[in-house]
């Protein structure tokens, strides 16, 4: 990404941050609960959202979705959330790290799995993730590894195969995984690492070139926000998820029951 897209990039992603957090702050009331959970979990955590307020006739569930460690950020810097669910282990332990998550609250909820991606109507048919060395292949989007867990991924998977270095010179950094699939549906790149739940998103768009091999396991944690004004309820939301319920909705979408 050149230098000054990276920083137009960087600014704005930051002003999202801010008012994301300002909304929060605005919106929030006493029978609400804010859920601020990886943007792999969009479609599904809607669903479940809605099934949660019919069971909960007096609580509203409020999503804020985005990169795991951009959640993480905004709850340390305070803006109010009462759930925190992160697309990978590491995010969550930097909240236990930063103590803003009730660290007895913390359970595994799902599993994924990391795929590359491309056009729909592309004609490149890659064999491995060594295929993306090719001179033909000119951009490839993932996100962020530096905030993103698809890119962390995504780094320790090319690294496992020794391409990384090769690879992310053509990479296109996303702010969070749905825009590193955006990328590939608008044709903007020639391919993109996301997991297969947000592939399945857009299967008109977009289509699956290669199930990609991870270093470690792809499981989401959830915990409660230690500073949390609703912990009874978000606790009741955990459980939620936790339940066959909630398990049912987050198969639909394409997720598999958290690596034991």
């Amino acid at each position: 990404m050149p230098l000054a897209s990276s920083i137009v990039f960087n600014l704005k992603h930051s002003l999202i941050a801010a008012v994301l957090t300002l909304t929060l702050q605005t919106t929030a009331h006493a029978d609400e609960i804010v859920v601020s959970a990886a943007a792999s979990l969009t479609n599904a955590f809607k669903a479940i959202g809605d099934a949660y307020e019919k069971q909960h006739p007096g609580t509203k569930v409020l999503m804020n979705f985005g990169a795991s460690d951009v959640l993480m950020q905004q709850i340390v810097k305070g803006a109010p959330a009462d759930v925190f669910a992160s697309a990978d282990q590491k995010a969550m332990d930097k909240a236990v790290d930063e103590k803003v998550i009730a660290t007895d609250s913390r359970r595994d909820f799902a599993a994924n799995s990391l795929v590359l991606i491309v056009p729909k109507d592309s004609t490149f048919v890659p064999t491995s993730v060594k295929d993306l060395t090719a001179a033909s292949v000119k951009r490839v989007a993932y996100g962020d590894p530096a905030s993103v867990p698809v890119g962390r991924y995504t780094e320790g998977a090319l690294k496992q195969a020794g391409v990384w270095d090769a690879v992310s010179a053509k990479g296109v950094l996303a702010a969070n995984v749905r825009q590193s699939l955006d990328y590939v549906a608008r044709g903007e790149v020639d391919a993109g690492f996301v997991f297969s739940t947000d592939a399945a998103v857009m299967p008109d768009r977009v289509k699956v070139a290669l199930n990609v091999l991870t270093q470690s396991p792809i499981t989401y944690p959830i915990a409660q926000v230690a500073q949390s004004k609703h912990a009874a309820d978000a606790q009741q939301f955990i459980a939620y998820v936790l339940s066959p319920d909630g398990q049912k909705t987050l198969a639909q979408f394409g997720f598999k029951p958290p690596v034991k």
